[in-house]
């Protein structure tokens, strides 16, 4: 930033001789080396392996990422990138090193101006696993819903045991299941995630203290129906900070 900072600057004031000029370090580097460095940077083990995968694939893997673009979620890994990738980002570094005689900082350099703290490491693991917290949580809301359309009458028999008419008990189901589906979809939607996340939050909390109240023998099930909420809403928490845009 400092070598792209002072180019602009001196262009501006008219240091630099009309022209166009490749901002490169001399040395161009791979995706794997670049990978490796901020590896290395980032105080992670060596990479064991390199896997080279077939153009298909990746066409494949942007094509998905296009999908994900269409609701919100704006991927590192959509067509134009990787086109990019394929390509390679290359430059003629000795315009700019004749006009200004300065060269660009290459990338051990600048990672070595660079601190790197726990936070950076935390960011890294994060944002990778971030992609499964959501398909986790809404898969769990979405099969929640399913299954209470699929097993209605069961569902409606626990609410009549614990004396709610039956007309009650299957508006009780029906809604509570059609609820679960759209949270479970809600999530899916990056402008609605954190927003749908907040409201599974409460949404969880809600069923614990109802059913603690209306039939409190469901927390010894054996299936565990209301202990698996827990883990459910404490993931939707840890959704909400990796959901916060900067």
């Amino acid at each position: 930033m400092q070598d792209l900072c002072k180019a602009v600057a001196d262009a501006v004031a008219g240091h630099l001789p009309q022209g166009t000029y490749d901002l490169v370090e001399d040395t161009p580097h791979s995706l794997a080396e670049v990978v490796r460095s901020t590896r290395r940077w980032l105080g992670f083990p060596e990479t064991r392996s390199t896997v080279a995968l077939p153009p298909i694939l990746t066409k494949a893997v942007a094509e998905l990422a296009d999908g994900l673009a269409r609701v919100g979620w704006k991927s590192p890994l959509r067509s134009t990138a990787m086109t990019v990738i394929a390509d390679g980002v290359t430059g003629d570094p000795e315009p700019y090193r004749a006009a200004s005689g300065l060269g660009v900082a290459s990338l051990t350099d600048i990672y070595a101006t660079l601190p790197c703290a726990r936070e950076h490491r935390l960011t890294a693991q994060m944002t990778l696993l971030m992609p499964l917290v959501v398909a986790t949580l809404s898969l769990f809301w979405l099969l929640s819903g399913l299954f209470g359309l699929v097993s209605f009458s069961t569902a409606s028999d626990v609410l009549i045991r614990a004396g709610w008419s039956a007309p009650m008990a299957l508006a009780g189901v029906v809604f509570r299941s059609l609820g679960d589906i759209v949270l479970g979809l809600a999530i899916l939607w990056r402008p609605w995630a954190a927003r749908a996340c907040q409201a599974q939050i409460a949404v969880a909390m809600f069923y614990l203290i109802a059913a603690s109240i209306t039939a409190p023998d469901l927390w010894s099930d054996p299936l565990g129906p209301l202990v698996k909420t827990l883990p459910a809403m404490i993931l939707s928490l840890v959704a909400l900070p990796m959901l916060d845009r900067r």
